[in-house]
């Protein structure tokens, strides 16, 4: 074809169904006589669950049954991959419960109202126990232990051999304790399910819909839970308001409805609450680092060390893997670091079991380098932008192998510096906030910076595409990765139209059912685009191969003189006259041995890809309020070769939204006590658009080796880039005060507290000596083997 569709920014086919409600999700399935679920859920953080009385319950108008741990019975599994065994989580709590709102019984009724109203006549009776929320304290050698399994409440932890060391030849060493507060995913539909039990015309007996980002994943932890074969399991996805992670695995919710499903024989279904996903679908992000760099008097780097304390929440969720994964492998981010040490310790705590969120750790690594690149400019008298530039990875050094052992594919971030300080106008910016310093203006600008590299399909992945010729002349695509909403169904449609010259309208996509897709991986890590789309283009490429063969056997010619006409025919080059449409090679295949027009695929990638890239952000801070206002986000992105620049602004536009909230609104609470103190979107600091300025976004392109589309993942970027520049944008505007460190979210009443302190001299010291804890950690294990292990855990996150 003279023409490439690719590049171009096409409108997304799925939002008409969108924004006229054509179209489903859990809660408005038509399923007969469905029963409703509702959960007993635990109102202590720590505690041996003395008696549980449900005969009111049981008695109830529409209740049909009542449950607890004994009743059904369910093996105690993980969520998502295996994290601590010792302490394995039971889908409702046997003998304690670990945090409020873990579930202790479920009860089934005909409608959902009466569910309800039976679980809030459920009477348990507990033996409370003191919580622990502060993973530092929960690790502390006092500390008691949560489990009877475990001594203490470490899931993982170690330490590098290197220590101090790294830090031996520097001129200048600059200090900084972070936290990355834990926060709620929040999607709009909260997690749900519907299991149908009873053969569904295609030899399965069991049926579950259910709002998740891996349906293939999920089929296979519930067929191992439950003992079942895969061909009796049937796993369909309708439309997801919402994952970022948080929907990934099997819940206990989950295995539960199965269980209540197989035990009645009847139709259940679980729909959450908003208090309920605040309470019980896995928090993200939940770390406390320690920071230390070493400087030359130049300003380059000459080593750093990190100590990370990471929170997995209660029953080792896979959220405690994160620190030990994704954080400890981008902690040498953009730098040349010629020496660096991390320390990692991971506490089991009372509260919401940790997962996933937008970016899985790699925010986590981004934020405590970009902070204490940002201190240390402050200290060294370096401009922050210069700082950075000194110390970057150059376009030469890459495949770069990190000291992590990471192999960065491509990589020129100190261009992607260069584009965001031109598109911001760096040196207008530093004038503006200079004179309002000189003229002591009650509203200070402060401008932050950052500059990131992440991982997506981390690790040796692969993914499952496949096309089919119909008979009209239309394709139907199949893919294993889970859409919902970032726009799938258009970037495959593209692929498929660009290497077939099938119209975009005539071109069907399947997805997210376990039925009609045989394997996959899900969508998470930003790796649909780069794994299924490169199968969608191997698949295409082979249907071509065909279609020339069958059109050269045809027309009587040979088949390296078969091309793709313009208008989208097969047929001999320079004669246009003489050429099939895919109607009509579609027929001849039918009528061969071969059978139908079709290919799939399974792409494999080995090792991961490294999207990079810059933010600015201006940020205008109340002196006498605190209050913050986000002037300006400038993101510059390389994500590879784009397929579709408009699918690429949303992406960035969410994933910058997402990054600026944790930065300045959100964070989740607990009181002493472990009782949750934001589980409502009255409590829980939420931003509308009305809080955003228009975000400038663009791109540099670096297409990476490693699949034939060039592309890398372009959904977690935005996040991963806005919140460390954001947050060093606060705590520019009042570093003239002398202030060096707000924990984030820095809302109105920390920066005002630090503005108070600046004015009567006491400014608070971003270091103190991490926790003793740290000292009496195991020595990181070198063996191959334990470095294959750390990659896995890496790519199964």
């Amino acid at each position: 074809m003279a023409t490439s569709i690719l590049g171009t920014s096409v409108l997304r086919v799925e939002d008409p169904a969108f924004l006229t409600g054509a179209t489903t999700y859990i809660d408005n399935l038509d399923l007969n006589e469905v029963l409703h679920l509702s959960f007993v859920r635990s109102t202590v953080a720590l505690g041996h669950i003395l008696s549980v009385d449900t005969n009111v319950a049981r008695s109830m108008p529409g209740v049909v049954a009542v449950y607890t741990a004994d009743d059904l019975m369910i093996p105690s599994h993980h969520a998502f991959m295996p994290t601590l065994d010792a302490v394995i989580r039971p889908p409702l709590a046997r003998g304690m419960v670990h945090f409020v709102g873990d579930p202790v019984a479920v009860v089934v009724a005909t409608a959902k109202a009466q569910a309800v109203d039976a679980a809030e006549a459920v009477i348990v009776d507990y033996d409370v126990l003191p919580a622990q929320v502060d993973m530092e304290a929960a690790l502390a050698a006092d500390a008691v232990s949560q489990y009877d399994t475990l001594e203490g409440n470490r899931m993982a932890g170690f330490r590098d051999a290197q220590g101090e060391h790294v830090l031996d030849d520097a001129d200048v060493v600059v200090r900084g304790r972070f936290e990355n507060q834990r926060i709620a995913v929040v999607p709009m539909e909260g997690n749900a399910i519907a299991v149908v039990p009873g053969e569904d015309g295609s030899g399965h007996d069991l049926t579950i819909y259910a709002s998740t980002q891996m349906p293939h994943m999920l089929q296979s932890i519930l067929c191992r839970i439950f003992g079942r074969d895969p061909s009796t399991m049937r796993v369909i996805t309708p439309n997801v308001g919402g994952g970022f992670g948080g929907k990934a695995g099997v819940t206990a919710e989950h295995s539960v409805a199965v269980a209540a499903a197989l035990r009645l024989g009847r139709s259940v279904k679980w729909v959450e609450t908003r208090t309920e996903n605040m309470q019980a679908l896995p928090h993200g992000r939940g770390q406390i680092q320690y920071v230390e760099m070493g400087f030359s008097q130049a300003g380059k780097i000459s080593g750093m060390r990190a100590r990370i304390v990471g929170d997995a929440g209660a029953y080792a969720g896979f959220g405690g893997n994160l620190p030990i994964g994704p954080t400890l492998a981008m902690s040498q981010g953009v730098y040349n670091i010629p020496k660096l040490s991390v320390d990692v310790a991971v506490a089991l705590t009372t509260t919401t079991p940790m997962g996933a969120f937008r970016g899985a750790g790699r925010p986590e690594a981004a934020c405590m380098l970009e902070r204490i690149m940002d201190i240390a400019a402050d200290q060294l008298g370096i401009d922050p932008g210069e700082l950075r530039r000194r110390n970057l990875l150059q376009p030469e050094q890459f495949p770069f192998t990190t000291l992590t052992g990471r192999t960065y594919d491509v990589g020129r971030y100190e261009f992607a510096l260069d584009a965001a300080l031109a598109a911001s106008d760096y040196p207008a910016l530093l004038r503006e906030q200079a004179e309002r310093r000189a003229n002591g203006d009650r509203v200070q600008m402060g401008v932050g910076m950052s500059t990131y590299v992440e991982i997506t399909a981390g690790g040796d992945q692969s993914e499952f595409g496949a096309v089919a010729i119909e008979p009209d002349g239309s394709a139907t695509i199949r893919v294993g990765t889970s859409g919902h909403g970032q726009g799938h169904p258009t970037a495959f449609a593209m692929i498929v139209s660009d290497a077939l010259g099938i119209p975009m309208n005539m071109i069907h996509f399947v997805q997210s059912d376990t039925n009609e897709v045989p394997r996959g991986g899900g969508t998470g890590g930003s790796r649909s685009l780069q794994l299924a789309g490169s199968a969608l283009h191997d698949a295409s490429a082979a249907v071509l191969e065909r279609a020339k063969q069958i059109a050269a056997g045809v027309l009587e010619a040979n088949v390296e003189d078969i091309v793709l006409n313009d208008d989208g025919r097969v047929g001999v080059t320079g004669s246009p006259a003489s050429a099939l449409s895919w109607a009509q090679l579609a027929a001849h295949a039918a009528w061969s041995d071969d059978g139908p027009l079709s290919a799939d695929t399974d792409a494999k990638q080995v090792g991961g890809t490294f999207p990079f890239g810059s933010h600015i952000a201006v940020v205008d801070i109340d002196m006498e309020t605190g209050y913050v206002r986000l002037r300006r986000l400038i993101a510059v992105d390389d994500a590879g070769r784009i397929l579709n620049p408009m699918l690429v602004e949303g992406q960035q536009h969410g994933g910058i939204a997402q990054g600026v909230a944790q930065a300045l609104w959100e964070q989740f609470v607990y009181n002493d006590n472990g009782n949750p103190l934001t589980s409502t979107l009255a409590e829980y600091a939420m931003p509308s658009a009305a809080e955003f300025p228009s975000f400038e976004t663009s791109n540099t392109v670096t297409p990476t080796p490693l699949n034939p589309l060039g592309a890398k993942g372009i959904g977690e970027s935005g996040t991963i880039g806005s919140m460390p520049a954001v947050h060093n944008a606060v705590v520019d505007a009042l570093s003239h005060l002398g202030v060096r460190h707000i924990d984030m979210p820095c809302t109105p009443e920390r920066v005002w507290q630090a503005i108070s302190d600046a004015a009567v001299g006491t400014i608070t010291n971003p270091w103190r000596e991490p926790p003793a804890f740290f000292a009496d950690l195991p020595l990181r294990p070198t063996t191959p083997a334990a470095a294959k292990r750390m990659q896995e855990i890496e790519a199964d996150i």
